[in-house]
């Protein structure tokens, strides 16, 4: 346990905890609508082009049509341009350049040439979005660039199933949407590899929930991951007709594809080793204590914390102060809403503790740049063009690691680093203490989910590299 710090002033304590505002920030349009209620209508920036590619050279899925139909509404209803073809010539580089990404409908074997494929591989390294939608799995084995682009190929599948989908990441948008365990119908794949080292697993299959899984309880069934200087999103989940008209795998595809296109933004770097602290249920909020006034609002059915009233803060209560740890978790403003995420405080009934002795990290977005989104607040600004980048508007999740090392900690904002502070101040310190949440006041609505924490390392902040 650290040596007791000094007692701020009131003042300078209610500055800190309250803040003020002063001007927005600059941040992406609001979509119409909200992903988190199923529905298609949340929007992509405009002028973004599509292109649905679905030539086969082995089995020919009957649920193509449905699939390209399916995706030209989305993109009417969203904002972007869907083209459709299966002509390999399309794949030049001209040609490539524009669209924003390509979506491999259910391709089977091998569907180009050795120069189509540098040209799709040139698309990527410059930045390309690359979608991949069952089959996709099932396509050029004999390619290792597109092999890693996808994550895995296909081995095997059994008769098509009900099966119970276990999401295990809220804060993407083709997850967001989604239960907790998503039952539906369709044909399940086996992979000859498991991709989760190598990308970050969005969902997987409880293999004790139907007959035919052979991943030996590991059965990743999306993913995501930036590759070669592109992004990759890839669903397992799309061999049926009905699927195209499910209004759930909709919004899972659409939230795939603003992801691939850069429209929305996530953290799409693999993740192992995490333990969950706030896993949505009551249960997991017995070891949390409600300092100060106000409370938070459990919904058990999304798996969510909403902030109620204020100025407080709910705080972990574990078996040790953390040290050098990994926090994650997943928040979302409504509007023009406050909040924060304290680190490193002592455990107390008293909010004002938090403010005195540790640091919050921001969420609001319209504050001064040491106030707002990613700042050490009051004392360190986030990179604001690259915060600005990364963030999803109001409405959208949003992923925050906050990475603590001796003084040190880094900030990441859907997997971006926006921000990198040292802390000096003798009457603080990072290197042990507690986590909390913020509930800022009446007028403030801000919800969390997915809270874990990965325990790393012990270094010295010098020793410290990324």
């Amino acid at each position: 346990m650290r040596a007791s710090a000094r007692i701020a002033t009131a003042t300078a304590a209610a500055t800190l905890l309250i803040g003020c505002v002063s001007g927005p920030a600059a941040s992406k349009p609001e979509p119409s609508g909200s992903e988190s209620s199923g529905s298609e209508s949340s929007a992509s920036a405009a002028g973004e082009k599509v292109l649905v590619f679905s030539k086969t050279a082995g089995f020919r899925h009957d649920s193509i049509p449905d699939g390209i139909a399916a995706i030209k509404e989305l993109g009417a209803a969203n904002g972007f341009a869907v083209d459709a073809t299966e002509d390999a010539g399309a794949f030049t580089a001209k040609n490539l350049a524009r669209y924003d990404a390509v979506l491999w409908l259910s391709t089977t074997g091998d569907v180009l040439n050795a120069t189509q494929q540098a040209a799709f591989e040139g698309y990527i390294k410059k930045g390309g979005g690359y979608v991949g939608v069952h089959a996709a799995a099932d396509t050029e084995y004999d390619w290792p660039f597109y092999g890693g682009l996808a994550g895995a190929y296909f081995q095997s599948h059994p008769a098509i199933q009900p099966a119970k989908v276990q999401v295990e990441d809220h804060g993407h948008p083709s997850t967001a949407h989604l239960p907790g365990i998503w039952d539906r119908t369709d044909e399940w794949y086996n992979y000859r590899s498991n991709p989760r080292d190598r990308a970050h697993v969005l969902a997987s299959l409880d293999e004790s929930s139907y007959t035919g899984g052979s991943m030996s309880g590991d059965h990743p069934i999306a993913w995501c991951q930036d590759y070669q200087g592109g992004r990759s999103f890839y669903t397992g989940s799309g061999h049926t007709k009905e699927s195209f008209a499910d209004p759930a795998y909709r919004t899972h595809l659409l939230g795939g594809i603003r992801w691939a296109t850069g429209a929305a933004q996530a953290d799409c770097r693999p993740e192992k080793g995490y333990t969950p602290v706030f896993d949505g249920t009551a249960k997991s909020l017995e070891a949390w204590k409600q300092a100060g006034p106000g409370s938070f609002a459990l919904n058990e059915g999304e798996g969510t914390l909403t902030t109620v009233g204020g100025m407080g803060m709910l705080w972990y209560d574990g078996a040790k102060e953390l040290g050098s740890y990994s926090l994650k978790l997943d928040w979302r403003m409504n509007g023009d809403d406050n909040s924060g995420i304290f680190v490193g405080f002592p455990a107390s009934d008293d909010p004002w503790s938090a403010v005195n002795n540790g640091y919050e990290i921001q969420i609001d977005a319209t504050d001064v740049p040491e106030k707002t989104t990613g700042s050490v607040y009051g004392f360190k600004s986030a990179d604001l063009k690259k915060r600005d980048k990364a963030l999803n508007p109001p409405g959208e999740w949003n992923t925050y690691e906050l990475r603590v090392e001796g003084e040190r900690l880094r900030i990441y904002l859907n997997g971006v680093k926006i921000n990198d502070f040292t802390n000096t101040d003798p009457a603080r310190s990072l290197k042990d203490g507690h986590i909390g949440i913020q509930n800022h006041g009446a007028d403030d609505q801000v919800s969390f989910r997915d809270i874990r924490v990965k325990d790393l390392p012990a270094r010295t902040a010098s020793g410290v590299g990324r």
